[in-house]
C-alpha cells in the first residue's frame, strides 16, 4: 500500500477536500447533551463512543478530512472538573485517535486536530471577541502544552481555527513551531475583519512566509463573508484556503441559542474553489446532508 501524500503537498498541487460539518449539532442530533462548559470535550471523558460515531456520520457523507473534539479540550477546562494533567493529556490524544477510526471506514480520509482560541476555554462567547487582556506570550504559553499532547498522537494536521483575533493567531502558531507537525490557521470574521477588529490583509499576513502553515482562511462566520476572505488569503499569503462556514444562523451567547433560517449554499463552493479554496466544509449547525451536497456540488 503506497504512503499517503502529506497534506500540505496534495493542497499545493490544487487538489481539493471536503471537510466534515459541525461536530456539536451532530452530537445534538445523536441525543447529546452539551450543555456542560466544556461542551463536546466533555464526551472525550463521558462517551467518547458518541463522538466517533458522529466522526463516523461525516465519513458516510463524504467528508475527506475530519476535524476532532479538541475544540474546548483545554488542560484548564479539565481543571475545573478535577481532572488531572495526564488524564487530560490522554483525553487529548485519544480525540485524534477517535477520529482516526472513524477516518478508517473511508478513503484516505484525514484527520485535523481542533485547537480553539483560548476564548473557547472561557465559555462565554470569548471567541467571538478576542481581545482578552493577555499577551501573545501568556496566549502562547497558555497553547503550547495542548498543542504538543495533540501532537503526539500525529495527526495530518492542526487545525488551529476560530481565532478571533491576530495577536492571538501569532501565539498559536509560536506555540505549534516544533511541533513536526503542519497547521491551518482559520479566523473567524465579521465581514472584512476579524471578530477583534483587525483588517483580514494584516491578520492573513500573521501567516505569510511560515512553511508549516499549509492554509489559511476562515470558518465561523456567515456563508456570505467566505468569497472575498479566500480572496484576501490567497493575495496576502499565496497559500492554499480553508474556507467551513457555518450554516448561515446567528448565534446569540448570551441565550445560548441560535436564530434565523440557514443560508448555506453548497452551490458558492464553486467560486470559493475557484479563487484558492482547497479545503472546504462547514461549521456550526451544518449537517451531513450538507456535506453530501457539497461534495456532489464540488465533484469529489
Amino acid at each position: 500500500m503506497s504512503t499517503p501524500a502529506p497534506l500540505g503537498a496534495l493542497l499545493a498541487s490544487g487538489t481539493t477536500l471536503v471537510l466534515d460539518g459541525g461536530l456539536s449539532n451532530q452530537l445534538a442530533d445523536q441525543g447529546c447533551d452539551l450543555t456542560d462548559p466544556l461542551w463536546s470535550a466533555r464526551l472525550l471523558a463521558d462517551a467518547p463512543g458518541q463522538i466517533e460515531a458522529a466522526h463516523t456520520a461525516y465519513v458516510r457523507a463524504g467528508a475527506q478530512v475530519l476535524i476532532t473534539a479538541s475544540y474546548q479540550a483545554t488542560f484548564e477546562g479539565f481543571a475545573h472538573r478535577g481532572v488531572g494533567r495526564a488524564e487530560t493529556a490522554r483525553l487529548l490524544r485519544g480525540s485524534v485517535e477517535l477520529a482516526r477510526r472513524a477516518a478508517a471506514g473511508g478513503d484516505g480520509v484525514r484527520v485535523a486536530a481542533s485547537v480553539g482560541p483560548y476564548g473557547a476555554m472561557l465559555a462565554d462567547g470569548s471567541e467571538y471577541r478576542g481581545r482578552y487582556g493577555k499577551s501573545v506570550r501568556e496566549l502562547a504559553d497558555f497553547h503550547r502544552p495542548r498543542i504538543e499532547a495533540l501532537a503526539e498522537a500525529d495527526p495530518d494536521v492542526l487545525a488551529l481555527e476560530t481565532v478571533p483575533d491576530a495577536d492571538e493567531a501569532e501565539a498559536m502558531l509560536r506555540a505549534a513551531e516544533g511541533a513536526g507537525v503542519p497547521v491551518w490557521l482559520s479566523y473567524t470574521v465579521a465581514g472584512d475583519a476579524t471578530r477583534a477588529g483587525q483588517p483580514l490583509e494584516d491578520a492573513f499576513a500573521v501567516a505569510a512566509g511560515r512553511p508549516e502553515v499549509v492554509a489559511v482562511g476562515v470558518n465561523c462566520c456567515a456563508p456570505a463573508d467566505v468569497a472575498d476572505a479566500v480572496e484576501t488569503a490567497v493575495a496576502v499569503t499565496g497559500k492554499p484556503v480553508v474556507a467551513y462556514p457555518n450554516s448561515g444562523e446567528r448565534w446569540n451567547p448570551t441565550t445560548r441559542s441560535w436564530a434565523g433560517g440557514p443560508a448555506f449554499d453548497p452551490a458558492a463552493a464553486l467560486t470559493w474553489q475557484a479563487a484558492g479554496a482547497r479545503l472546504i466544509g462547514g461549521c456550526c449547525r451544518v449537517g451531513p446532508p450538507t456535506i453530501t451536497a457539497l461534495t456532489t456540488t464540488l465533484h469529489l
